[in-house]
């Protein structure tokens, strides 16, 4: 019985699928799929992630607006960043409506639809007449339900935006297989993939791993070894000259305001004395014991915290680990010329892995895997092709592949808030001499960057107790920074923001709507209800005049009072304050308001007085 629903099943599901074997289909989708996740990100609101809130706004703000070397670290030591790909998505938020703004980002990643498919369309140039558009239609369908990818759709991460930039290579060289095997043909081809690579990671430098992983490819082509030598030379080159593109001119500005073109990580190399001698500077991601690198997909799916703020769910990465230790088994045992991939299948496999174990050592953050993750499902179906009879392959990777694919939803995200016309806005007060002025912040979160392009340009900001990792000379500058203005300095602070109170307006509005809070028996239907069903509020009567027979409040143990979690905050900021020489005046802090989006992010401005400077 079971064997015959799911024969039922697998047979519904392909003619479900016969329309989409033609070229039409592609054509359709290729034009649907920027379209398609326009529109998811819309549904998804408001970019609110903290690595926006922290430097991807404030970088690409002090890029255009001169100010590197003037702040200290706003948005801590990833203030020093490059910003030429933020750029685009502050220009994006401060010149068009937020939902017009969002779209755009969104639909930029849909692209990501185009480039798997015709990866996916190269490498499976030899599929029968009946799967050959309609397969590799369906694993890009898979591979843009991978959670990394989905997780950033419209927002400012970058992982989405740079990934075409690593795809689009790929596809460059699968594209022009057969000039890679002719005689000197393949060097404008490796040229212009190694340009593209370069761009990507300039762009973003945890796309190295990629150009490390593609270079390597180019030892798998069956050309003679010099011509691989010559193919991965010119690749490497070329990677060079798109990292100057788009990174060249940072570098130099790093290194002539800092004496570290990376600064500041990789300071145990070019040791400025700005900052400590860190390598990597964020290390907690990568295994930490050999048995964890030998199980790394494995490891971190099950303790997914090791590499990502966030806990999403995932199958697709212990699978594709899985299914390579039993394709490496199979080649030792067999040893013959029909174990081993096509060509083009080698090619992919081998920048599949290098650049996973090159993730792994370096960086072992999830998001950074966006490219790859894309790029899974194609390689299970190219695996299992490899363990199993085609029929039974074919069979297994579509039950497989629809589990990895469905098991991600619903989705996390990095952060997101309603939509509202203006993206980002904030109420600044009047500064008699802002070019005496300093504002320094105390706390490494909530993050602030994102609010300093709302005060006048005059106004220094300096991050205090931010996570930069300070050295004598770093605290001297501040000092520097501080003495230099007469003052008045300001800290600013994160107000507490009730969300129950937000909440409650909701589910009142809700109650309204149904007619609950009309009259006594509605009331009693109302009453009940909150007793049932977990809503952290109650029933309670009406302010003279409200018009309602009831009405609700929060739950005692839901209620904040918002000052004294102000007061609480502003004593932290003050205590780590005190060790830069530095005290908030008390009880002089006023707050003012900000949005993102529709969400409030009230914010406090408390004057400072100089104190001694702790040890």
């Amino acid at each position: 019985m079971r064997a015959s629903a799911v024969a039922r099943l697998e047979a519904w599901f392909g003619r479900r699928c016969a329309p989409l074997n033609t070229p039409g289909a592609w054509r359709k989708a290729a034009w649907l799929a920027p379209l398609v996740f326009g529109c998811v990100s819309l549904l998804l609101g408001q970019d609110d992630g903290w690595d926006m809130k922290n430097y991807h706004l404030y970088n690409a703000y002090a890029a255009l607006h001169g100010r590197i070397g003037f702040d200290l670290a706003p948005g801590q030591w990833q203030s020093y960043f490059n910003p030429t790909l933020d750029i685009l998505y502050y220009l994006l938020v401060t010149h068009l409506p937020g939902p017009v703004a969002g779209f755009i980002m969104g639909a930029l990643h849909g692209l990501n639809f185009i480039l798997v498919l015709a990866i996916a369309g190269q490498v499976l140039d030899r599929l029968g007449p009946a799967d050959r558009w309609r397969v590799p239609l369906l694993l890009a369908i898979g591979g843009m339900c991978s959670v990394g990818f989905l997780s950033e759709v419209g927002n400012s991460m970058g992982d989405n935006m740079t990934s075409l930039l690593v795809l689009a290579p790929v596809w460059l060289l699968l594209r022009g297989w057969d000039l890679l095997h002719a005689p000197r043909g393949g060097n404008a081809l490796a040229l212009g993939a190694g340009l593209l690579m370069g761009l990507g990671a300039g762009l973003k430098l945890t796309n190295a791993t990629y150009a490390v992983g593609l270079c390597v490819a180019l030892f798998a082509i069956g050309v003679p070894w010099l011509a691989r030598l010559r193919l991965a030379f010119l690749f490497g080159v070329a990677v060079l000259g798109g990292l100057a593109v788009t990174a060249g001119w940072w570098f130099l500005t790093m290194w002539r305001e800092f004496g570290n073109p990376l600064f500041p990580q990789f300071n145990n190399i070019f040791r400025s004395p700005l900052a400590q001698t860190h390598g990597v500077i964020d290390f907690y991601h990568t295994p930490q014991t050999i048995w964890e690198a030998l199980t790394w997909p494995i490891f971190f799916t099950l303790h997914f915290e090791r590499v990502s703020e966030l806990i999403f769910r995932q199958l697709i990465w212990p699978v594709v680990y899985l299914l390579f230790i039993a394709f490496a088994v199979r080649l030792l045992w067999r040893r013959g010329a029909a174990a081993l991939p096509a060509p083009r299948e080698r090619f992919l496999l081998v920048f599949f892995v290098v650049a996973f174990v090159a993730w792994t050592k370096l960086f072992g953050v999830h998001r950074y895997l966006v490219p790859i993750e894309l790029l899974a499902p194609l390689v299970a179906w190219l695996l299992l092709h490899r363990l199993l009879p085609a029929a039974g392959a074919r069979r297994a990777a579509g039950w497989v592949l629809v589990v990895c694919s469905l098991i991600v939803f619903p989705f996390g995200t990095w952060g997101h808030t309603d939509w509202t016309r203006q993206s980002l806005r904030a109420d600044v007060p009047t500064f008699a001499q802002p070019d005496q002025t300093v504002l320094v912040t105390g706390l490494a979160h909530p993050p602030l960057g994102w609010m300093v392009a709302f005060f006048p340009p005059e106004v220094k900001v300096v991050a205090l107790a931010g996570g930069f990792p300070e050295t004598p000379a770093w605290v001297a500058r501040i000092r520097k920074a501080l003495d230099e203005r007469r003052g008045p300095h300001y800290a600013m602070v994160q107000g507490a923001i009730d969300e129950q109170k937000d909440r409650l307006a909701a589910r009142l509005a809700w109650a309204d709507r149904l007619g609950l809070t009309r009259d006594d028996s509605g009331c009693r239907r109302l009453d009940w209800l909150t007793k049932k069903v977990r809503l952290r509020v109650q029933l309670a009567p009406p302010m003279a005049g409200e018009g309602r027979a009831c009405t609700l409040v929060s739950q005692p143990k839901y209620v904040m009072d918002v000052a004294a979690e102000n007061a609480a905050t502003v004593a932290r900021v003050g205590q780590n304050l005190a060790h830069y020489g530095l005290s908030i005046q008390a009880g002089a802090c006023r707050t003012y308001n900000a949005y993102i989006g529709a969400e409030a992010k009230p914010y406090l401005l408390c004057p400072l007085e100089k104190t001694q400077l702790l040890p």
